[in-house]
C-alpha cells in the first residue's frame, strides 16, 4: 500500500507552479541582465560618450512606454502565459540580432542596429511583468503573498547579480559576442519553461472596449494613494538616484577597471537586495510598513551621493551593495502592496501602470544620468541625482500620509 506524501514543510516552496514561475522569472532576468551589461560596453568601446550609454535607456523606454498598457489589457483579458512565451522568444532573437552586429554581419551604422534591438527588447519587456504578476496570484493564496514577495526578490535579485559577473565576465574571456550568444540562449530557455507551465487560468474576460478598460486600470491606481505613493516613490528615486548607467563611465574614468570590474558594480546592489529578500520572505514587515519604506528610499539616496564621492574601488562596490539593501525593502514592500489591493481582474493592468513607473524609471533614469553627466560632469550629476532621491522622499511622506502611516495587516 502506497503511503501518502506528506505535505511540503514550506508551502510556498512546495507549489511547483511556484517554484515553476520563479525559474521563468530567473531565467528571463539573466538573460536581461547579461544584454544590458554587453550592450554599455559594446556602445561605449564605440563611442566613448556618457551621453550615449544614456540615450540606450532612451531607446527602451518608449517603445516599452507604447506597448505597456495595452500589454496589461490583453494579459487581463487573454492569455497570461502565452503573451509571456511570445515576449521571451523577441527578447532571444534581439540578442541574436546584437550577435550578429558584434559579428560584423549587419551592413550600415551599428549604433543604429544597438538602439534598434534595445527598442524591440523594451517592446517585449511592458508583456513579461503583467504575465508574471498574474499568473503569481493565480499560484499562491492571498495570504502567502507577502512571503512570495520577498522570495520573488531574492531570486530576481540572484538575476542581478550573476547577470551582470557573468557579462563581465564572457566579454573579458570570450568577447562581446559570446555575451549575446548566452543571452539569447537563456531567453529561448525562459520561453520554453513558460510554455510548460501548468496553471489554470480562468476564462478570458469579456472583450471589454480596450481604451474604457485601460481607462479602468488608471482610475483605480490613481485613486488609490498607497499604490500611487509607493509606486511614484520609487520611480522618482530611482530616475534621479540611479548611477547604474554611469557606471561604465566610473570604471574607465575614475576607478580604471576593466569589465570584470563593471560585472562587480553592476552586481553588487543586488547582493545587498538579495539578502534584504531573504530576511523579509522569513520575517515580513506588517507593522510600520510605510515609514520602513520611507526610510530605505531615503538611505538608498545616501549610499548613491556617497558612491559618487569616493574614488576606491571596493568602497564604491560596498556603497553600492547598502543601495541595494534599502532598495530590496522598497521592491518587496510595492509589490506586497500591489499584490494585496489589487483585484485579480485587474492585475495585468494594474501591473502593466506599475512597469510604468517602476521598470520605465531604470531606463528614464539613464538617460536623465547621461544627459546630467554631460551637463554636470560625471560625478556632480550623480551626487545631484542622489540629492534629489531624499527630496523625493520628503515630498512623498508629506504628500502621502496614507502611505506613510500604512501597516499590512490592514490590507489582509
Amino acid at each position: 500500500m502506497q503511503k501518502p506524501s506528506l505535505p511540503h514543510p514550506n508551502p510556498i516552496l512546495g507549489n511547483r507552479g511556484f517554484i515553476k514561475l520563479l525559474g521563468f522569472r530567473f531565467q528571463i532576468s539573466l538573460a536581461y541582465q547579461i544584454i544590458a551589461v554587453v550592450v554599455g560596453w559594446h556602445i561605449y568601446q564605440l563611442t566613448h560618450d556618457p551621453f550615449d550609454l544614456g540615450l540606450v535607456g532612451l531607446a527602451e523606454v518608449i517603445p516599452y512606454f507604447g506597448f505597456a498598457l495595452f500589454a496589461g489589457y490583453v494579459v487581463d483579458h487573454h492569455s497570461r502565459r502565452m503573451f509571456g512565451v511570445l515576449a521571451s522568444m523577441v527578447l532571444g532573437c534581439n540578442a541574436l540580432v546584437l550577435l550578429a552586429v558584434a559579428l560584423g554581419m549587419t551592413a550600415g551604422d551599428e549604433l543604429t542596429w544597438i538602439y534598434a534591438a534595445v527598442a524591440a527588447g523594451g517592446m517585449a519587456r511592458a508583456f513579461i511583468g503583467p504575465s508574471y504578476n498574474a499568473l503569481i496570484a493565480l499560484a499562491l493564496p492571498r495570504e502567502h503573498y507577502a512571503r512570495a514577495a520577498g522570495i520573488g526578490s531574492s531570486v530576481f535579485q540572484s538575476a542581478l547579480v550573476l547577470g551582470p559577473a557573468l557579462g563581465g565576465v564572457l566579454v573579458a574571456w570570450f568577447g562581446i559576442a559570446a555575451g549575446y550568444l548566452v543571452a539569447a540562449i537563456l531567453s529561448l530557455m525562459a520561453a520554453a519553461s513558460l510554455f510548460m507551465l501548468r496553471i489554470a487560468e480562468p476564462p478570458a474576460a469579456a472583450s471589454a472596449p480596450i481604451f474604457a478598460s485601460i481607462a479602468e486600470g488608471l482610475r483605480f491606481v490613481f485613486g488609490n494613494q498607497i499604490i500611487l505613493g509607493a509606486q511614484a516613490l520609487d520611480m522618482f528615486a530611482v530616475l534621479f538616484g540611479g548611477a547604474v548607467a554611469m557606471l561604465p563611465a566610473f570604471i574607465h574614468d575614475v576607478f580604471h577597471y576593466g569589465p570584470e570590474g563593471l560585472g562587480i558594480l553592476r552586481a553588487a546592489p543586488a547582493i545587498g537586495a538579495i539578502v534584504t529578500g531573504i530576511m523579509l520572505a522569513r520575517h515580513p514587515l506588517s507593522r510600520h510598513a510605510g515609514r520602513y519604506l520611507l526610510a530605505a528610499v531615503a538611505g538608498f539616496g545616501a549610499c548613491i551621493i556617497l558612491f559618487a564621492l569616493t574614488s576606491h574601488f571596493w568602497v564604491a562596490a560596498f556603497l553600492l551593495m547598502l543601495s541595494g539593501i534599502c532598495d530590496g525593502v522598497s521592491v518587496v514592500m510595492r509589490s506586497t502592496i500591489m499584490q494585496l489591493m489589487t483585484p485579480d481582474t485587474m492585475r495585468g493592468r494594474v501591473s502593466a501602470i506599475n512597469g510604468i513607473f517602476i521598470g520605465s524609471s531604470n531606463e528614464l533614469g539613464a538617460f536623465e544620468s547621461g544627459l546630467a553627466a554631460r551637463l554636470m560632469g560625471l560625478v556632480p550629476s550623480v551626487v545631484f541625482g542622489g540629492a534629489m532621491s531624499l527630496l523625493i522622499v520628503a515630498v512623498t511622506a508629506r504628500l502621502a500620509p496614507g502611505l506613510r502611516k500604512l501597516n499590512l495587516q490592514q490590507l489582509h
